[in-house]
């Protein structure tokens, strides 16, 4: 997917700008991004995935610092990176921002933020997602 195709294709992801997932109306496990089937429940689950719209709160379970960004993404280096457990459940890797160093620890309390990722070539076309913040 490559150009303007590939931007639109993620406007349209609900889940990338909303941090939506979905909750196993089976065994209450939820999930982001969204699935088909329950990984606990299984078969049990078919058809009973539900939208669950996520608080976009939770801790670091794990940092580190970036050096080498990928290319496109306008980002100033070094940056941090974490894994970040919601307070739902599931774990998201994502960046730090508007925080140093030393701001950021295993079980910091972070809340999300929708900033800014970079831009779709010649294009101009400017794309977000979220990103996560100290509380």
């Amino acid at each position: 997917m490559s150009g303007l195709a590939g931007v639109r294709f993620w406007r349209e992801t609900k889940s990338r700008y909303n941090l939506t997932g979905n909750r196993c109306g089976v065994c209450g496990t939820v999930f982001f991004p969204p699935r088909p089937v329950c990984t606990r429940c299984h078969r049990e689950s078919i058809g009973r995935m539900e939208e669950h719209k996520l608080k976009g709160t939770g801790e670091v379970l794990t940092w580190t610092f970036v050096h080498e960004p990928r290319p496109g993404f306008e980002i100033q280096v070094p940056y941090i990176l974490a894994m970040v457990r919601l307070d739902e459940g599931p774990a998201l890797l994502a960046q730090m921002v508007d925080c140093g160093p030393g701001e950021v620890r295993i079980g910091t309390r972070v809340h999300s933020v929708f900033r800014k990722i970079g831009e779709e070539g010649k294009s101009g076309v400017i794309y977000y997602g979220y990103k996560f913040v100290p509380d």
